[in-house]
């Protein structure tokens, strides 16, 4: 259960400044090296923890300035991996192409992945941290692979790394870990059958707050595409809430301004807190509090207010920075309008 009514919190990343990669881009190089780059990088984490508290965000993030890819950030600590040997790969089910590097031999971390920013993160906020991680059936769908010949297989031996790092930062302090899990909604059944299992292998011995982030992706043209192809009522949540309920994470988060995914379909997630998307990730306009608050009122007829979590759609990597940061001040404004309704 959430201590709060309504806390407020973001899917993970925020844009980059300019200084340290090029604004406006996934994928965009780094514009620094060396010591310069590792000094930027906890400048860009320090930034980001200053304006998600500047805006009233309870529960705050790295916002993922040392990572130039949600995945490929943690695949770079990886051992059995050949950066190298890039293949281009049809991912999200052939929803758009990307250069990616193939699994070569049995996986192995060097070393902790993401210690010096969670380390650097709780050394300078009070407030609660949330850590960001790849779920394995997503690093299974964004990887190519010569090793294992087999995605379940793969998957569980990415859990296990995952694991070993989320068993870390836990102990760094990091109040909720969530792994994110775009490929859930593009390959359903999967999901139910072993992408939940892969997920429990990677929260394994846990004691903090586990989450899993559900969406349908970042404001890209190739993803605003395909939901245009969605039809009217975004449904494919169905197909595997009712096993993510009965599952052990204990937060779920999803889009919900601005999408087609019905409100009713949050019912099915009985049991768990919901990180629910007040804030539209895919367009620049700046949400007024009245809508956050209209759609925390509209998600609270199918659950507790004390479970939700108001939240962002989704990553806000590609984004103008000024738009992102006054989105934030939207996000906590509204579900303050939201407590005070809601009493």
């Amino acid at each position: 259960m959430t201590e709060t009514l309504f806390p407020t919190t973001i899917a993970g990343s925020l844009p980059k400044p300019a200084w340290l990669a090029a604004p406006e881009k996934l994928w965009a190089p780094w514009r620094l090296e060396g010591k310069d780059l590792a000094a930027a990088k906890d400048d860009a984490t320090l930034l980001a923890l200053k304006i998600q508290e500047d805006a009233g965000i309870d529960i705050v993030t790295d916002g993922e300035q040392a990572r130039q890819h949600f995945v490929h950030g943690f695949l770079e600590a990886v051992d059995g991996i050949d950066f190298d040997k890039r293949v281009v790969m049809g991912i999200r089910n052939d929803r758009y192409k990307a250069m990616c590097p193939t699994v070569i031999g049995p996986l192995r971390l060097r070393a902790r992945v993401h210690a010096r920013e969670a380390q650097l993160a709780r050394a300078h906020t009070r407030k609660k941290l949330k850590f960001t991680l790849p779920g394995p059936m997503t690093i299974v769908d964004t990887i190519a692979d010569a090793h294992y010949g087999d995605r379940v297989k793969m998957a569980m031996a990415f859990a296990a790394l995952l694991n070993e790092e989320a068993r870390g930062l836990a102990a760094d302090g990091v109040d909720v870990i969530q792994f994110d899990e775009p490929a859930f909604n593009v390959y359903m059944e999967a999901a139910a059958r072993w992408g939940i299992e892969a997920l429990h292998r990677a929260i394994e011995g846990l004691t903090c707050k586990t989450a899993v982030h559900i969406c349908y992706g970042y404001g890209i043209p190739a993803n605003i595409q395909w939901k245009a192809t969605l039809g009217a009522e975004w449904r494919q949540y169905e197909k595997f809430f009712p096993a993510l309920a009965k599952s052990r994470i204990d937060q779920v988060s999803l889009e919900c301004i601005h999408s087609h995914v019905p409100m009713s379909v949050l019912k099915l997630l009985e049991g768990k807190d919901v990180l629910i998307g007040a804030i539209d990730v895919a367009n620049d306009a700046i949400e007024t509090p009245e809508a956050v608050a209209g759609v925390i009122a509209a998600a609270a007829e199918f659950v507790p207010p004390q479970r939700i979590v108001p939240c962002t759609n989704c990553g806000m990597a590609p984004m103008r920075r000024d738009i992102a940061a006054a989105k934030l001040q939207a996000l906590a404004r509204g579900a303050a309008l939201a407590r005070s309704k809601f009493g």
